[in-house]
């Protein structure tokens, strides 16, 4: 099941480096994004439901797609949120907590981020912080990790199961950790589409970079259907 990940869905600023570039979704290509999803007959799923369907068997629909979307901009609320509710889609928003608590105006602020889970948006952690977190003492994990998912469970009322590793940093002390406080899976920006219960907490990802048109999606997305199966 392909699960892709975005990271800014707006235009990037003016003198904008390589990365910025890189990790910005024009709003109009987005837009083309969903229009290819709907006419090729995806239909967007959780990750909690790639879980039970891993578990228990739960049915997916023919053509599941995960979208994710790291970090937590404002223009989650402002560019992706409304886009998705028109085509009937959801997304996954690994969040930082810690923007909201400042209430930093390049992030979601905490109200939108309750308009987007009531409206059935996913959303689940990234972090208090965007601090790599390998390397950490359990002190610090729990800092930023149970200190940030209890603060998302608190403002939606919904349950935080899934983790995005900032930077895409974890060690084996991490993923115990998750595992540990009963977090059912976490994911990485490795490349590529294999999702088992045996590597839940290091799933992999399809990065959409910011010159990906809807050919170009439906290019890596077809690769994943010609790819055999190990």
């Amino acid at each position: 099941m392909p699960i892709l990940m975005y990271h800014y869905i707006s235009d990037p600023p003016a003198g904008a480096d390589r990365f910025r570039l890189d990790l910005s979704v024009r709003p109009s290509m987005f837009e083309a994004h969903l229009q290819y999803l709907r006419q090729a007959g995806y239909e967007t799923v959780s990750l909690s439901d790639l879980i039970l369907y891993l578990t228990q068997g739960r049915p997916l629909p023919p053509q599941p797609v995960v979208l994710t979307f790291d970090d937590g901009y404002r223009d989650a609320y402002e560019e992706a949120f409304p886009r998705l509710l028109r085509y009937g889609f959801h997304g996954t928003f690994f969040v930082l907590t810690g923007r909201a608590d400042e209430g930093d105006p390049r992030y979601l602020s905490w109200e939108q981020i309750r308009q987007m889970s009531e409206a059935g948006m996913d959303i689940q952690l990234h972090g208090r912080e965007h601090v790599p977190l390998s390397g950490r003492d359990d002190a610090f994990l729990f800092y930023h990790i149970i200190g940030g998912k209890q603060s998302i469970e608190a403002h939606t009322g919904r349950p935080v199961r899934f983790f995005a590793y900032p930077s895409s940093r974890y060690d084996r002390n991490l993923l115990r950790f998750l595992e540990g406080h009963s977090f059912w899976g976490a994911v990485t920006t490795v490349y590529g589409a294999d999702e088992r219960l045996e590597n839940r907490f290091v799933w992999p990802r399809i990065r959409i970079r910011g010159t990906d048109d809807g050919k170009m999606l439906a290019w890596k997305l077809s690769l994943l259907k010609t790819t055999p199966s190990p």
